[in-house]
């Protein structure tokens, strides 16, 4: 199995350069340009509708570009259709024949392209050792649970051995355990396997967890693009810090100063992260409580400081009152984007 080292992975597997697509009046992708390196884990992040999904579909060939040009190592693919490009995608419902076994699924895409059968046999057996399910053959993938579904989609995928392999949401049918399970698995699999992966999802902690990169996108548009700590440490918009990560937001310059001394302009926000508010005894600023929830290690809150409302995290046991006493530790000055 091949090891991911980016010193043995250099040039890009991806390239999007302006590409655009449009549904009528709406602009599901305005002219995204991406260079996607080669061995990477790369995930577009954003909200639902920002057009990360259609932005995938383009990649693999489902969609075709308006404008734009779509390259795979140093192949133009814009205008090839899905069957004739390097790329294969694991589908949010998996995409599994009900009627087929775990071997007739795996190795369909195999017959497709005409595989000897020894060849084909021994690719499937490789294919579901990779992802721990060689002992489920036979096994129709209707009385596979969740977890093993997935599992299968993966191998299915593995198995042709493409340049690039594309997951749309893979993860979101899975209950939370078993997402966070599986999300460690998946990482590794890439890891051993070598594999450019581009994942497209929503959720934040998902794409801070498996990526070497991610893309945040908003409105078909690619917002910021970066390693998770220096997205996560460094965003460049108040929707950045926002989305990735929970921060609260300043826009009012007096707030700012009352709050954290940083002064800005208009076209400014102060990003405050909740971790970085912690309760405090006597001497901090005084917060009215708004909102508490007990969530096990954790309550979180609400607070209402100098009219501005501020969230927070903490592992402190919170005196049962409507008033604390909080420090406000760090901020990040961003651009006023909300």
């Amino acid at each position: 199995m091949t090891n991911f080292n980016p010193a043995q992975n250099r040039g890009e597997a991806v390239r999007l350069s302006e590409v655009t697509r449009s549904f009528g009046a709406v602009r599901a992708v305005d002219s995204v340009s991406l260079d996607i390196p080669a061995g990477s884990f790369f995930s577009l992040l954003g909200p639902s509708g920002c057009g990360k999904s259609t932005t995938l579909r383009i990649i693999s060939g489902f969609e075709f570009p308006d404008d734009g040009k779509v390259f795979i190592g140093e192949k133009d693919v814009t205008r090839l259709d899905a069957r004739r490009r390097p790329t294969v995608m694991v589908f949010q419902s998996y995409a599994l024949f009900p009627h087929m076994s775990v071997k007739e699924n795996v190795e369909y895409g195999l017959k497709v392209r005409k595989m000897k059968g020894p060849d084909r046999e021994k690719r499937v057996q490789e294919s579901l050792e990779r992802v721990d399910m060689e002992g489920f053959l036979n096994t129709p993938v209707t009385s596979l649970s969740g977890g093993q579904q997935q599992r299968v989609a993966l191998a299915r995928a593995v198995a042709i051995e493409p340049d690039v392999i594309l997951f749309d949401e893979p993860l979101s049918n899975l209950d939370v355990t078993l997402r966070q399970q599986t999300r460690v698995e998946l990482k590794a699999l890439q890891r051993r396997l070598g594999l450019t992966s581009i994942y497209v999802t929503h959720d934040q902690e998902e794409a801070l967890a498996l990526s070497d990169q991610i893309a945040v996108m908003r409105d078909g548009k690619i917002v910021q693009v970066g390693d998770p700590k220096s997205l996560y440490n460094h965003p460049k918009s108040a929707f950045v810090a926002s989305f990735l990560g929970g921060s609260n937001i300043l826009v009012d310059p007096k707030q700012a100063m009352l709050l954290t001394g940083t002064p800005i302009s208009k076209e400014q926000a102060v990003a405050i992260r909740s971790e970085h508010i912690s309760v405090v005894g006597e001497g901090g600023m005084v917060g009215q409580v708004v909102s508490r929830q007990f969530l096990g290690m954790i309550t979180e809150m609400e607070i209402e400081i100098q009219g501005a409302r501020l969230s927070l995290k903490t592992t402190q046991n919170v005196p049962d009152s409507t008033q604390v006493f909080v420090k406000i530790e760090a901020s990040q000055v961003v651009s006023n984007d909300l």
